[in-house]
């Protein structure tokens, strides 16, 4: 199941959220786009005696001894003694910045589709990237428009439109952190009512992580499907994907940069716009009990995911006694398929169905675990390392890659429960990996 299709369905059906950072920014300016540490030293030169100043700050030898908020606190107060505010200066700053290089894959799906984005950058570069003319751009100090548009761009630490509302000092992130702005209420809701994709930020803002952490709680209480990306240009170890996954349920795409990711969501947009009315129609009738999902529905790759997506789009539990009864339905019919002569896909298909699954929600304890071990044991039982008539190969190429993707707590339950049930050696070798 491709966390690309996932995404193109959620922008093809207006829930998508970008998330972005100063990664992002760098990535659409060339690099030019200085890092937070970067402005800072910048600033450091426009107050007295700036080579002390950045020793003291940012020596070159050991840790630096106050956080990065803390020395913009030290660099408003130098700056004061000159005459000259922080917010003003880091704003001529940041507006001498532009779009540089390549942007050509960003451009085209930014000005093609209806998305939000919630930034913690000071620029105007999505706006820019989007379109001015479809694009509002809503920060602290400005009045929120009550028009809509094609897509809007939350400035939750302020803006070069307001220097003086922005979030750049400890004492600016302390009121920040304590009060119940808009901002942070609407960051919250975002969570709750769309797939949010996390690109160029390195997930270092305390007020997000207390955000995430409340969601990861509410969608494991109410049985609903991790819909939080984290998009790295560099690889990710599966220790750190763990703890990603463990403490804020999100999913990790690595070893991705800004263009790749744009380029791979718009292939899969064409496709996503084609099944979501039909799949969103064909599950409120199944669930209705007044259809059955066809065949040649079941017998798709995407059909399963897009069934998980349909659910979630209607506000459905997973653990709703209905939608566990379709659930497991459907995997039995894919079993079923799996059965017929030549269908190999299929027990690939299945594979991939299951570790989607294990991948979106913890499943331990759940109305679904039975079925869901039940298939996995199906699946393991009928896959093999090596080209053995009769078993998938495919299928284990998908256990094998994808396993380190599941929750940490899914992947101890089936190793319990396939080390308990199985003897299938490839199998065992599996729920080994770690």
């Amino acid at each position: 199941m491709s966390e690309y299709f996932e995404i193109a369905y959620a922008a093809a059906s207006k829930g998508l959220c970008l998330f972005t950072g100063t990664g992002f920014s760098k990535a659409v300016t060339g690099n030019a786009a200085p890092t937070w540490k970067a402005l800072l030293i910048d600033l450091c030169d426009l107050c007295d005696n700036p080579t002390a100043l950045k020793d003291a700050l940012f020596p070159s030898v050991g840790d630096a001894p106050l956080s990065l908020e803390e020395a913009a606190q030290v660099i408003e107060i130098e700056l004061l003694k000159k005459g000259k505010l922080i917010d003003d200066e880091i704003s001529s700053l940041i507006k001498a910045v532009d779009l540089d290089g390549d942007n050509s894959k960003v451009e085209e799906f930014c000005q093609a589709h209806s998305f939000q984005v919630v930034t913690t950058n000071y620029d105007k570069l999505m706006e820019k990237l989007c379109g001015e003319a479809n694009c509002q751009s809503l920060t602290p100090g400005l009045p929120i428009p009550r028009s809509d548009a094609r897509v809007k761009v939350y400035h939750v630490h302020g803006s070069v439109d307001v220097p003086e509302n922005m979030v750049v000092t400890a004492n600016d992130y302390f009121s920040f952190l304590n009060a119940q702005t808009y901002f942070s209420r609407k960051l919250s809701t975002i969570l709750h009512e769309n797939t949010v994709v996390i690109i160029g930020y390195s997930l270092s803002d305390m007020n997000l992580k207390a955000i995430l952490s409340d969601y990861k709680g509410f969608a494991k209480s109410n049985l609903i499907g991790s819909n939080i990306f984290l998009v790295s240009r560099s690889k990710v170890k599966n220790y750190i994907k763990d703890y990603y996954s463990n403490c804020y349920g999100i999913r990790v795409i690595d070893d991705t940069g800004v263009a790749k990711f744009f380029s791979e969501v718009t292939c899969n947009i064409a496709v996503a716009k084609d099944c979501i009315d039909t799949a969103m129609t064909a599950m409120t009738n199944v669930l209705a009990g007044t259809h059955k999902f066809k065949k040649n529905f079941i017998n798709l790759e995407n059909s399963f995911f897009e069934i998980v997506a349909s659910i979630s789009a209607k506000g459905h539990s997973l653990n709703a006694d209905a939608v566990v009864k379709m659930i497991g339905k459907v995997i039995a019919q894919k079993q079923k398929l799996t059965q017929e002569t030549g269908a190999w896909e299929q027990y690939t298909h299945l594979a991939k169905w299951l570790v989607y699954l294990g991948a979106i929600m913890e499943l331990k304890s759940t109305s679904i675990e039975d079925i869901y071990l039940k298939a996995v044991r199906r699946s393991m039982d009928t896959m093999s390392k090596k080209l053995i008539l009769g078993y998938s190969w495919h299928a284990y190429n998908v256990w094998e890659a994808k396993w380190p993707s599941l929750m940490p707590a899914n992947r101890v339950m089936i190793k319990e429960y396939i080390t308990d049930k199985l003897g299938n050696d490839d199998a065992i070798g599996i729920v080994n990996l770690g």
